[in-house]
């Protein structure tokens, strides 16, 4: 699991910026996503986007829309938290 020690600012639909720490950066299925957790939100529940490009070849965050998609990154990432809960207890 590689550590991402950085924030991101991400835009909502009403244009405010909200910053995230980026927990995890994942890879399922060849495709990679980004655990975000809010920083100022006081929200203890991450969020998991997508990364991909977009026209241009930047770099972007998806939501997921796929409920199939999600169930297998969801399943992915507790896998990884498990395995991190057992690596610390032994």
């Amino acid at each position: 699991m590689a550590c991402q020690e950085n924030t991101i600012v991400l835009r909502d639909e009403e244009g405010q910026e909200h910053e995230f720490l980026v927990v995890d950066i994942l890879e399922v299925d060849d495709e990679e996503y980004a655990v975000l957790l809010p920083v100022l939100d006081g929200a203890d529940e991450a969020l998991v986007l997508k990364i991909g490009t977009d026209e241009e070849g930047r770099e972007v965050l998806y939501a997921i829309e796929d409920e199939e998609e999600w169930k297998r990154v969801a399943q992915a990432w507790d896998e990884l938290v498990d395995e991190e809960d057992y690596e610390e207890e032994n």
